[in-house]
C-alpha cells in the first residue's frame, strides 16, 4: 500500500460526521499525478483512488504536502499561500477540510 494510501484511509477514519452535516461536497486530489476523490453527503464520505468527473473543488499538491497537512505539521492555508498546494473550482471548500478530516 502506498503511502498515499495510507494517508487516504486515515482521512477516512478521522472523517468527522457532524462536522459534514449538511455538506454535499466532492474533494478531488491530485497527488504526485495519483488521482483520489472524496464524496462528502450529509455526514457520510467515501473516499475513492480514482478521478471524479465533476469534482466541486481539486487539489494538487505532492504527497509530502498532503502528509503535513493531514497530520498537522503544517497548515493548509499557509502551504497554498506558499504555493504548495494548488486549488481549482470552488477554492472555499478547501478551507473545510481541517474541519471535515481533523487531525487526530
Amino acid at each position: 500500500m502506498s503511502n498515499v494510501s495510507e494517508i487516504f484511509k486515515k482521512m477516512g477514519e478521522s472523517f468527522d460526521a457532524d462536522a459534514a452535516s449538511g455538506v454535499e461536497e466532492i474533494f478531488q486530489f491530485d497527488i504526485d499525478d495519483e488521482m483520489w476523490h472524496a464524496v462528502i453527503d450529509d455526514g457520510t464520505c467515501v473516499i475513492v483512488e480514482a478521478e471524479h468527473d465533476d469534482p466541486s473543488v481539486t487539489l494538487t499538491m505532492d504527497a509530502e504536502t498532503l502528509a503535513e497537512v493531514m497530520n498537522g505539521e503544517t497548515d493548509g492555508m499557509q502551504a497554498f499561500m506558499a504555493g504548495r498546494i494548488k486549488a481549482t473550482g470552488n477554492m472555499m471548500l478547501a478551507t473545510q477540510l481541517a474541519t471535515i478530516f481533523p487531525v487526530a
